[in-house]
This record gives structure tokens, C-alpha cells and sequence, in this order.
């Protein structure tokens, strides 16, 4: 039996701007585009709705529609998610149901269809796609949040001209875009969709969120058509700038309670794990970080079995596997042209299980010496803990506290940790 090594627990502080008054400061963004002077009385207005667990997403569209109702418009809403949902209308008004993102909630119909119509041909010589329901109304108002991609790299990212491309594109645009996409670029095939959007299908506003390292709501921008591109550049900076991070960059062994799409596109977000390549143990470019070795325990409730990331772990605990819907996962990660994140790592019935084997492919580092890292998920990572191997440089860092001093790995007598998630206090 290996000796590991013992843990202390830390709480990070970040630099989090948050909006203290949701709903006022939704109608005020809006209020300022004048949007009275675009959409008159009885129009319909289609408004995206993502399968991201952005924060306080059901307040800030329920605000939205009740300014729309303001100017005796008519809003709906159209699930926005390319092919997630197992790439059905039924699968997709469920994950919006779990945001709380209901008629009942937000006061208005939820359109929801996979149906696309063909809105013009790019450039690059295939159809652009757009919602059957947001093609038939008078205006469309795209709100998403800005962050990060977890697998492409620009000064564009995920945001609102994203949100044109997949998320109105449905699973037909998804499929056609992401091949694009290996023949040209992410940021080609981005700017050629979006901008054929904008000019074609009747875009009237976005609303952009970022959130802060705690997974608040830092910012929220009503947009004009006409700036998106130029806005998102600005306001990616912010987002990158508000990442949550690992404690420390280097770490051997990194183990994962949870994955998921409500935590991230890709179940854990490479930009936290520094994977973005899903190239395992190389690091990032520009000198990032390094993780050696992942290990992830389960699935969250709310991804609905799609493992999608999966594959950018080394080692997973079965339970992991079970809870996986690998019908669904695989629609995700073909129609998102990266099959490998839906490869299956190795699997163990228990954390000692893994975590052995984990320690002995880290190189030459004694497992008793070895840094590792466990956390709740990479949404969530205000409070970690960290091995020994980490605790000089704690003590010396004015953005970490220890908050619970070294001890064992808590393993009980099957060689498990406690179940995932029942570890970590309110805050973390």
C-alpha cells in the first residue's frame, strides 16, 4: 500500500466584481439601446437560451422579457445549444428546466425545435443554418455568456457571435461549423457565420454576462448589433482576467470530484487543467501551468449522462462511467468534432485505486512527495486541498489561507474519499 501524502485544505481569494441588482441592471442595459425605437408593439422576440449553468441566467431572461413586454413586444424563448440535449427538442427544454428557465418562471412560451432553415451559403461554400422559431420572428435578441473557449484560442471566443453560430445553428449548423472549422479556423468560420447572421436574420440586441472566479454574475452589457465583435474582444479580456484558477501551477495529481456540461462546454474546463489541447501533461502554451495526471470521480446530476471531457482524464472511478450516457456523449463530441473527448480513461472501482495508479506515472517523484490538488469541480475553486508538497508556498501567499491543517487523505476502509461534493463547505 502506497503512502501518500497528507493534506491541508486552502481558501483562495480572487478579484470578483459582482452586479449587486440583477434584474435592475438587465433593464437598465437594455434601456439604453432605445430599443423602442427598433421593435414596435405586437412584434415577436426571440431570445437564446444556452445550456451553460450561467449564474442567475433565469432572472436575467425573465428580466428580459418583462422589458420586452415593456414595449408590448411579444418574446419567446429558443433552447440555444447546438446538439446538446442528446440533440432533441424534448432533451433541450429539460436542461433549460433545470436553470429554472420556464414559461412559468419567465412568463413567456418556450419555442423549442431542432428544425433549422438555410439562411444563405458562406463563403467557404457550405449553408449557414438558423432556428426554425427565431427565423420566423420579428427580432432576435442573443444573450450568452463571455468566456474562455475550452478548445479554440482568439480574440473571440464563447460569447454572443458563438451563440449565432452553434447555439442558433442547432445540431444541423453545429455539424456543418465545427468541419468548417478543420479546414479554415475557429476564428474564420466564426466571423464568416456570424456575420452572415447579422446581416441576414434580424438581430436586434445581445446581452452579454461574465462572471466572476466565484461563479457570480460580474458584469452584464446590453450590446448593439453592430458592436458584437468589437465589445467581445473587450469583454474576453475581462473574462480570461476573471478565471477561476488551481491553487498553484504544477501539480502531479489532480483529482476531480465532479464533471459536467453545467460546469463546462468540455464537463471541466481545459483552461482551468491546462489541457486546452487535450494534449495530457503537456501543459499550455506561454508557459502555463502543468497537471500530470487526472483523476475524475462522477458526473454531475445535471449533465444529464453527457461525459463530454471525459477524455481529458487519465483515470476515472466507475461510478463515472455508469452515470455516463454514452448516446448522448457521443452526439456531443462528433457533432463538436473532438471524438477524443469522449474517450473512456481507465476506470477504477475506488479513489486508492486510481489514485495508485495515478502515483505511478508521475515520473520520478516518490508518492509521500508528490503535489496534489483535489477539488470540488473547475467551476468551483475557491476552496482546494493541497499536499504537503504545496504548504511552504502557502504559508508565504497573501491570496491563500489555510483554513484546515495537514492531515491523512480522508480514505475510509473500502479506499474511498467521501462521496463527491459532500466534502466541500457552502463557499467553495
Amino acid at each position: 500500500m502506497l503512502d501518500y501524502p497528507q493534506m491541508f485544505r486552502v481558501r483562495q481569494t480572487f478579484d470578483a466584481p459582482q452586479v449587486a441588482d440583477i434584474a435592475g441592471t438587465v433593464g437598465a442595459e437594455l434601456k439604453k439601446l432605445g430599443l423602442e425605437r427598433t421593435i414596435r408593439p405586437g412584434q415577436t422576440v426571440a431570445i437564446t437560451a444556452g445550456s451553460r449553468g450561467i449564474a442567475n441566467i433565469a432572472l436575467i431572461i425573465k428580466t428580459t422579457v418583462e422589458h420586452l413586454k415593456s414595449l408590448q413586444a411579444e418574446p419567446f424563448i429558443v433552447p440555444s445549444m447546438g446538439s446538446h440535449g442528446g440533440g432533441t427538442a424534448e432533451g433541450q427544454v429539460e436542461i433549460l428546466r433545470g436553470y429554472n428557465v420556464t414559461p412559468e418562471y419567465c412568463g413567456c412560451p418556450i419555442r423549442a425545435s431542432m428544425e433549422t432553415v438555410v439562411v444563405c451559403q458562406a463563403d467557404e461554400g457550405f449553408p449557414i443554418h438558423f432556428d426554425k422559431h427565431a427565423s420566423t420572428a420579428d427580432h432576435v435578441l442573443v444573450c450568452g455568456r463571455v468566456k474562455p473557449h475550452t478548445g479554440f484560442v482568439g480574440d473571440i471566443e464563447s460569447g454572443l457571435m458563438k451563440m449565432m453560430l452553434i447555439g442558433l445553428g442547432k445540431h444541423n449548423g453545429a455539424i456543418i461549423y465545427h468541419r468548417a472549422i478543420q479546414n479554415y479556423s475557429f476564428g474564420q468560420i466564426l466571423r464568416s457565420v456570424a456575420g452572415q447572421v447579422l446581416k441576414r436574420c434580424r438581430i436586434v440586441a445581445g446581452l452579454a454576462i461574465v462572471e466572476n472566479p466565484y461563479d457570480q454574475t460580474a458584469l452584464i452589457e446590453a450590446v448593439a448589433p453592430q458592436d458584437f465583435e468589437s465589445r467581445e474582444r473587450e469583454l474576453l479580456k475581462l473574462a480570461a482576467a476573471w478565471l477561476p484558477r488551481l491553487p498553484f501551477e504544477r501539480t502531479d495529481v489532480l483529482l476531480i470530484d465532479e464533471i459536467g456540461k453545467n460546469i463546462s462546454g468540455t464537463g471541466l474546463d481545459p483552461n482551468v487543467v491546462y489541457r486546452k489541447r487535450m494534449t495530457p501533461a503537456a501543459g499550455e502554451p506561454g508557459g502555463r501551468g502543468n497537471v500530470r495526471r487526472i483523476i475524475v470521480r462522477a458526473l454531475t446530476e445535471a449533465t444529464h449522462g453527457n461525459a463530454t471531457g471525459i477524455g481529458l482524464a487519465d483515470y476515472v472511478l466507475k461510478r463515472a462511467v455508469e452515470q455516463a450516457d454514452m448516446e448522448v456523449t457521443k452526439i456531443n463530441c462528433i457533432t463538436g468534432g473532438h471524438p477524443e473527448a469522449a474517450r473512456l480513461p481507465l476506470s477504477f472501482a475506488t479513489d486508492r485505486g486510481a489514485i495508485d495508479a495515478a502515483m505511478a506515472t508521475i515520473g520520478l517523484v516518490d508518492p509521500i512527495d508528490a503535489r496534489v490538488c483535489w477539488i470540488h469541480n473547475t467551476l468551483h475553486l475557491v476552496e482546494a486541498e493541497c499536499s504537503v508538497a504545496y504548504l511552504a508556498e502557502a504559508r508565504e501567499r497573501k491570496d491563500l489561507e489555510i483554513i484546515v491543517p495537514p492531515r491523512p487523505l480522508p480514505l475510509d476502509a473500502t479506499g474511498n474519499l467521501p462521496p463527491p461534493g459532500s466534502h466541500w463547505g457552502a463557499g467553495h
